[in-house]
C-alpha cells in the first residue's frame, strides 16, 4: 500500500490556508454548541456563507465546470471535516441535485439548482417508511395521477433534515399490482405543500430526524423525475452512493470508505482517551502503566486503524461495527466521570468516548442497517446468493 503524501503546489497551499480561515470563521464554538443543542447537523448561516463564497457550487461541480481540482476537494473535505462543519443536509442536497440534473426537465433544474449552489435550496430524503425498514422498494406512499398533478399520500420516518429543507426526494408507489422495483415514481416535492407534516424526532445520540406525513399533497407533474414508475433507475444512483458501493477514483483522492466523518469522532475519541491514560496522577502513576489499560487501549488503537483502513462497503461495516465494540471499553478505561455528555463540568475527556457510545447504533442504521450490508456483501461480492429470510418449515 502507498502511504506517501500528496505534495501541494503553492496555490494549493494557499487555498488550504484560505479555507482554514473560512471555517474559522464561520464555524464557530457557538455553532458547534447550538448544533450539539438542535441536533440539526445543519447551520444556516455557515450554509449560506459557504454558498456566498462559492464553496457549495466548487464542491458540487466537476474541475472542467469551474469545480474543484481533485486535491482542492480533498483538502476541502478534510477540513470541514476537522472543524466539526455542520455537514449531512448538504449531502442530502448534492445528491439529490445530481438526481435533479440527470431526470429533471430543464423547468425543474432551472427551479432548483441555481438555489442549491447558493445554499438557499436544500433537499432531504423521503426514503424509508415506519413499516418498511431498511428496504425502500416495498414503498407503500401512494402517488395517484390526477389530470397533470399527482395526489400523494403517506408517510415517511428518518427524514433528517426536512424542517430545513425547501424539497423531499420523495419515492412513491405508482402501481400497487406490479412487482416493487418495477412500481417505483421519484418526485422531488416542495415542501411548503399543503398536506405534509413535519413532525421531529430525537435520536439516542441526540440528532434531529423527522417523521414526514402526507395527505392529499397534489403535485404538478413537472417536479416528476424520470419515467412514471422507472423510480428504481432514479432512485439506483443515489443508493450506491448512500451505501458507498461506488468504485474508487484511480488517484487514490478519496475516502477509504463511506462513514468516514463519522470515524473522525471515534479517532478522537481514542486519541483523548490515549492522552488521558498517560497522564500521571499525584503519585506519578499512570493509568498506562496497569497492562491491562495498556492491553486493551492497543487492542482499541488496532481496531480503528484496521477499520479506518478498510476500503469500500467493507469499511462502511467496519466502521460502525468498531464504534459499537470500543467505545464502551474507553467509557470503562476512563472511569464514570466519562458517562458525563460534552460541554459538562468535569467530563473526562469532554464527553468524546460517551458520544461515540450514543452515535455507535445510529451509524450501524445510516443508509441500511449493518445486518443488510452484510448481506449485500455476502450476496454480491462473495457470491452466496440471496439470503433466505422466511422461517424454516416444521414437518
Amino acid at each position: 500500500m502507498d502511504f506517501s503524501r500528496v505534495e501541494l503546489s503553492d496555490a494549493d497551499k494557499a487555498f488550504l490556508d484560505e479555507a482554514r480561515a473560512f471555517l474559522a470563521t464561520h464555524v464557530t464554538d457557538e455553532v458547534r454548541r447550538r448544533d450539539r443543542e438542535t441536533g440539526d447537523n445543519f447551520d444556516e448561516g455557515v450554509h449560506l456563507a459557504m454558498g456566498a463564497a462559492g464553496y457549495l457550487a466548487a464542491e458540487w461541480k466537476p474541475e472542467s465546470q469551474g469545480g474543484f481540482s481533485r486535491v482542492r476537494r480533498r483538502i476541502w473535505e478534510l477540513e470541514k471535516r476537522r472543524f466539526h462543519a455542520p455537514w449531512v443536509t448538504w449531502g442530502t442536497t448534492a445528491m439529490v441535485a445530481r438526481s435533479v440534473a440527470k431526470f429533471g426537465s430543464r423547468e425543474l433544474q432551472d427551479e432548483v439548482l441555481p438555489g442549491v449552489f447558493t445554499g438557499h435550496i436544500r433537499m432531504c430524503l423521503g426514503y424509508t417508511e415506519p413499516e418498511g425498514g431498511s428496504d425502500v422498494a416495498t414503498c407503500k406512499t401512494r402517488a395517484v395521477r390526477d389530470g397533470e398533478d399527482w395526489i400523494i399520500n403517506g408517510s415517511k420516518m428518518f427524514t433528517t433534515g426536512a424542517h430545513n429543507c425547501q424539497y423531499v426526494f420523495l419515492i412513491t408507489n405508482t402501481n400497487p399490482d406490479a412487482p416493487k422495483h418495477k412500481s417505483l415514481t421519484m418526485f422531488l416535492v416542495p415542501l411548503n405543500s399543503a398536506g405534509i407534516d413535519i413532525q421531529g424526532i430525537r435520536t439516542v445520540d441526540g440528532d434531529r430526524t423527522n417523521i414526514v406525513y402526507y395527505s392529499d399533497v397534489r403535485v404538478p407533474d413537472k417536479y416528476r423525475l424520470g419515467e412514471v414508475n422507472a423510480g428504481w433507475t432514479v432512485l439506483r444512483e443515489p443508493l450506491n452512493v448512500e451505501h458507498g458501493a461506488v468504485a474508487a477514483a484511480p488517484d487514490g483522492l478519496q475516502d477509504t470508505s463511506i462513514m468516514m466523518h463519522q470515524a473522525g469522532y471515534l479517532a478522537e475519541a481514542v486519541d483523548r482517551a490515549a492522552a488521558q491514560v498517560a497522564q500521571p496522577d499525584a503519585g506519578g502513576r499512570r493509568l498506562l502503566d496497569d497492562e491491562s489499560v495498556a492491553y486493551r487501549l492497543g487492542r482499541s488503537i488496532a481496531r480503528m486503524e484496521a477499520a479506518l483502513s478498510t476500503p469500500g462497503i467493507f469499511g462502511r461495516v467496519a466502521i460502525a461495527q468498531t464504534m459499537r465494540d470500543i467505545s464502551p471499553d474507553l467509557m470503562d478505561l476512563l472511569g464514570a466521570a466519562s458517562a458525563l455528555p460534552k460541554g459538562t463540568e468535569g467530563a473526562v475527556d469532554d464527553g468524546s468516548a460517551e458520544y461515540c457510545y450514543r452515535f455507535a447504533p445510529l451509524v450501524g442504521i445510516y443508509g441500511g442497517t449493518l445486518e443488510v450490508f452484510r448481506n449485500m456483501i455476502a450476496q454480491h461480492v462473495l457470491g452466496l446468493g440471496k439470503p433466505a429470510y422466511a422461517p424454516p418449515k416444521t414437518s
